[in-house]
């Protein structure tokens, strides 16, 4: 795409965003390794779609995990292949947050804190918790802060204390990579269900839920991903092709902060999911 069907796009993106009412919080939780139809004979999962957008033809960017975990939040795998520890000089949804003065945090189940290293801790994997790879946040301290457990998570929805963008990663029996999809479903139901059907804390927020991957058997990648809140269409299916550089690129638009000009920028956005 050259730089002025780039620009069309993008312009005319904000324009359909732009007589909409926005969320003004975004909530991403990202489970594992699922194929999309499996993930829909869950009860939870299918209710979470059907109180929402449910995207149809919604697809993984490879295999394994952290080239996914890495795709969201930066709009390239950053030639990571595999899920060893990387460290990566390159920018990031936080840098683009940042620069238009709003926050961030993600919730990391079993996350030790202090710019915690380590590959992994207990049921908490850093594979799967991929912003703490970008070396201009795990040099520093007051960046790292905004990596935390878990133990804040509902309390801060409670009380409407979330950040403008939170992503909030499960630990691996949680996400289903230890335990299968059913467990999955069963932790987000008995931890989300609560909130979502909360309209007071559930004000101006957008919750995400989506898989990192299948079960690596299908070549398409497809997995779950749908969207719940009070602006979003109730029982709609969006059939458009999409993947998680779509999905970033939405993020991007929707807290309008521009976009890190990767595979974001190029991405089809996704449309027609708010009232």
């Amino acid at each position: 795409m050259n730089s002025r069907n780039v620009f069309i796009a993008l312009f005319c993106t904000l324009l359909s965003f732009s007589a909409q009412a926005l969320p003004k919080k975004i909530v991403l939780v990202v489970f594992e390794n699922t194929t999309y139809t499996k993930a829909l004979q869950q009860p939870y999962f299918t209710a979470f779609a059907n109180s929402g957008v449910l995207l149809t033809n919604y697809h993984a960017v490879g295999h394994p995990s952290q080239p996914n975990y890495i795709a969201l939040v930066s709009g390239s795998t950053q030639n990571v292949t595999g899920d060893a520890n990387r460290d990566i000089s390159a920018q990031s949804i936080v840098d683009l947050l940042e620069a238009k003065n709003k926050t961030w945090h993600v919730y990391s189940e079993g996350f030790r804190g202090s710019c915690y290293l380590g590959g992994s801790s207990g049921l908490y994997a850093r594979k799967h918790n991929p912003l703490i790879s970008f070396t201009n946040i795990q040099s520093n301290p007051t960046r790292c802060a905004n990596i935390t457990d878990e133990r804040n998570f509902i309390s801060d929805f409670q009380n409407r204390n979330l950040a403008d963008f939170t992503m909030y990663v499960p630990d691996l029996k949680n996400d289903g990579h230890n335990t299968g999809s059913a467990y999955a479903d069963k932790w987000f139901k008995n931890t989300f269900d609560s909130l979502l059907k909360n309209p007071t804390v559930m004000q101006d927020v957008l919750v995400i839920a989506t898989f990192d991957e299948d079960d690596n058997h299908n070549k398409s990648n497809q997995v779950f991903t749908a969207l719940v809140g009070p602006d979003v269409k109730v029982g709609v299916q969006i059939s458009d092709k999409l993947d998680h550089y779509s999905l970033l690129r939405t993020i991007e638009d929707i807290l309008q902060i521009g976009n890190l000009g990767l595979k974001d920028s190029q991405a089809t956005p996704i449309t027609g999911f708010l009232n």
